[in-house]
Protein backbone atom coordinates (compact mmCIF):
# COMPACT_ATOMS: atom_id res chain seq x y z
CA UNK A 1 0.00 0.00 0.00
CA UNK A 2 1.29 3.46 -0.90
CA UNK A 3 1.89 5.82 1.99
CA UNK A 4 -0.45 8.49 0.57
CA UNK A 5 -3.19 6.19 -0.70
CA UNK A 6 -6.67 7.57 -0.14
CA UNK A 7 -8.48 4.85 1.81
CA UNK A 8 -11.88 6.49 1.26
CA UNK A 9 -11.64 5.98 -2.50
CA UNK A 10 -12.05 9.62 -3.47
CA UNK A 11 -9.59 11.81 -5.31
CA UNK A 12 -6.59 13.11 -3.39
CA UNK A 13 -6.60 16.71 -2.16
CA UNK A 14 -5.49 19.30 -4.70
CA UNK A 15 -2.75 21.67 -3.58
CA UNK A 16 -2.15 24.63 -5.85
CA UNK A 17 1.47 25.68 -6.30
CA UNK A 18 2.54 28.61 -4.20
CA UNK A 19 2.65 31.99 -5.91
CA UNK A 20 3.64 34.29 -3.04
CA UNK A 21 4.05 37.56 -4.96
CA UNK A 22 0.34 38.51 -5.16
CA UNK A 23 -0.19 37.56 -1.50
CA UNK A 24 2.84 39.61 -0.42
CA UNK A 25 1.78 42.64 -2.48
CA UNK A 26 -1.74 42.57 -1.01
CA UNK A 27 -0.34 42.17 2.51
CA UNK A 28 1.91 45.18 1.90
CA UNK A 29 -1.11 47.30 0.98
CA UNK A 30 -0.83 47.30 -2.81
CA UNK A 31 -4.19 48.07 -4.40
CA UNK A 32 -5.93 44.82 -5.41
CA UNK A 33 -6.58 46.21 -8.91
CA UNK A 34 -2.84 46.76 -9.35
CA UNK A 35 -2.14 43.21 -8.15
CA UNK A 36 -4.78 41.77 -10.51
CA UNK A 37 -3.32 43.75 -13.40
CA UNK A 38 0.19 42.47 -12.68
CA UNK A 39 -0.94 38.90 -11.83
CA UNK A 40 -4.22 38.35 -13.71
CA UNK A 41 -4.21 34.62 -12.98
CA UNK A 42 -4.24 35.24 -9.21
CA UNK A 43 -7.58 34.20 -7.76
CA UNK A 44 -6.54 35.91 -4.54
CA UNK A 45 -6.35 39.35 -6.18
CA UNK A 46 -9.78 38.90 -7.79
CA UNK A 47 -11.25 37.62 -4.52
CA UNK A 48 -9.95 40.72 -2.74
CA UNK A 49 -11.47 42.94 -5.42
CA UNK A 50 -14.78 41.07 -4.98
CA UNK A 51 -14.68 41.48 -1.19
CA UNK A 52 -13.87 45.19 -1.43
CA UNK A 53 -16.62 45.85 -3.97
CA UNK A 54 -19.15 43.91 -1.90
CA UNK A 55 -18.21 45.81 1.27
CA UNK A 56 -18.85 49.06 -0.62
CA UNK A 57 -22.27 47.91 -1.84
CA UNK A 58 -21.16 47.34 -5.44
CA UNK A 59 -22.68 43.88 -5.68
CA UNK A 60 -22.67 43.51 -9.46
CA UNK A 61 -18.97 44.44 -9.57
CA UNK A 62 -18.32 41.99 -6.74
CA UNK A 63 -20.07 39.28 -8.76
CA UNK A 64 -17.92 40.03 -11.83
CA UNK A 65 -14.67 40.06 -9.86
CA UNK A 66 -15.62 36.86 -8.02
CA UNK A 67 -16.54 35.10 -11.26
CA UNK A 68 -13.17 36.05 -12.75
CA UNK A 69 -11.33 34.75 -9.67
CA UNK A 70 -13.40 31.59 -9.69
CA UNK A 71 -12.61 30.82 -13.34
CA UNK A 72 -8.93 31.66 -12.91
CA UNK A 73 -8.92 29.30 -9.94
CA UNK A 74 -10.58 26.51 -11.91
CA UNK A 75 -7.86 26.89 -14.55
CA UNK A 76 -5.17 26.63 -11.88
CA UNK A 77 -6.83 23.63 -10.25
CA UNK A 78 -7.01 21.78 -13.55
CA UNK A 79 -3.33 22.51 -14.23
CA UNK A 80 -2.61 21.05 -10.77
CA UNK A 81 -4.36 17.78 -11.68
CA UNK A 82 -7.83 18.40 -10.28
CA UNK A 83 -10.47 16.40 -12.16
CA UNK A 84 -13.56 18.44 -11.32
CA UNK A 85 -14.16 17.23 -7.79
CA UNK A 86 -12.38 16.39 -4.59
CA UNK A 87 -10.86 18.24 -1.68
CA UNK A 88 -9.25 21.66 -2.11
CA UNK A 89 -7.99 22.21 1.46
CA UNK A 90 -8.28 25.71 2.91
CA UNK A 91 -5.38 24.79 5.17
CA UNK A 92 -3.09 24.96 2.12
CA UNK A 93 -2.66 28.74 1.78
CA UNK A 94 -2.27 28.83 -2.04
CA UNK A 95 -5.80 27.32 -2.31
CA UNK A 96 -7.37 30.20 -0.38
CA UNK A 97 -7.66 32.61 -3.30
CA UNK A 98 -9.83 30.16 -5.24
CA UNK A 99 -11.90 29.30 -2.18
CA UNK A 100 -12.39 32.98 -1.32
CA UNK A 101 -13.46 33.71 -4.90
CA UNK A 102 -15.92 30.81 -4.80
CA UNK A 103 -17.36 32.11 -1.53
CA UNK A 104 -17.57 35.64 -2.93
CA UNK A 105 -19.35 34.35 -6.03
CA UNK A 106 -21.93 32.54 -3.88
CA UNK A 107 -22.46 35.64 -1.74
CA UNK A 108 -22.88 37.98 -4.72
CA UNK A 109 -25.10 35.49 -6.58
CA UNK A 110 -27.43 35.38 -3.60
CA UNK A 111 -27.44 39.18 -3.37
CA UNK A 112 -28.56 39.56 -6.99
CA UNK A 113 -31.16 36.80 -6.78
CA UNK A 114 -29.27 34.03 -8.59
CA UNK A 115 -30.48 31.39 -6.14
CA UNK A 116 -29.47 28.36 -8.22
CA UNK A 117 -25.91 29.68 -8.60
CA UNK A 118 -25.77 30.57 -4.90
CA UNK A 119 -26.76 27.01 -3.98
CA UNK A 120 -24.34 25.46 -6.49
CA UNK A 121 -21.43 27.58 -5.29
CA UNK A 122 -22.26 27.04 -1.61
CA UNK A 123 -22.37 23.27 -2.12
CA UNK A 124 -19.16 23.35 -4.18
CA UNK A 125 -17.40 25.32 -1.43
CA UNK A 126 -18.52 22.93 1.32
CA UNK A 127 -17.61 19.88 -0.79
CA UNK A 128 -14.19 21.36 -1.60
CA UNK A 129 -13.35 22.50 1.91
CA UNK A 130 -15.65 22.33 4.93
CA UNK A 131 -13.09 24.48 6.74
CA UNK A 132 -13.35 27.20 4.08
CA UNK A 133 -17.15 27.06 4.18
CA UNK A 134 -17.13 27.49 7.96
CA UNK A 135 -14.35 30.10 8.02
CA UNK A 136 -15.58 32.32 5.20
CA UNK A 137 -19.29 32.26 6.03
Amino acid sequence: MAIHENLLGGPPPTHLPDDPEPRELLAAGTAPADVAAKYPTSSLAWAQLADDAYAQGRVVESYAYARTGYHRGLDSLRRAGWKGHGPVPFEHEPNRGFLRALHALARAAQAIGEQAEYERCTTFLRDSSPTAADTLS
